[in-house]
């Protein structure tokens, strides 16, 4: 079953009250979200099977948040890409280096630079 993931950016992630319903959508999904939370920007990753991953994202939207902006649409994960297994479930980080950081450590850093418009 191929893996697809999806990039979001908003202006922040600050309620705890919208974490805690992602990270509920994120185990009833079985999928692997990671947030940059805390302040701007607001940065989400998801990875999952293809209905997973689309309902992760429809749930995020649903919270309207400021800004949101699907940056990299759910789609499939270069077959060269390295997959770590993962856990399922909701994990955040605190800082954009650290973000970046873990996109690198899957070898997906290109594909997030263009979705942050970096590249």
């Amino acid at each position: 079953m191929p893996l697809f993931h999806a990039l979001i950016r908003t202006h922040h992630i600050t309620s705890r009250k919208k974490v805690a319903h992602l990270r509920k959508a994120a185990s009833k999904f079985d999928c692997y979200a990671l947030l940059r939370s805390g302040g701007c920007p607001g940065i989400m990753y998801c990875k999952g099977g293809e209905e997973s991953v689309k309902e992760w994202v429809g749930t995020v939207q649903r919270l309207r948040y400021k800004d949101f902006q699907l940056a990299l649409k759910p789609a499939p994960i270069e077959s060269k890409v390295i997959r770590p297994e993962e856990r399922t479930g909701l994990f955040e980080v605190e800082s954009v280096k650290e973000f970046a950081a873990a996109m690198e450590k899957r070898g997906i850093s290109d594909w997030w630079k263009r979705g942050m418009e970096f590249a």
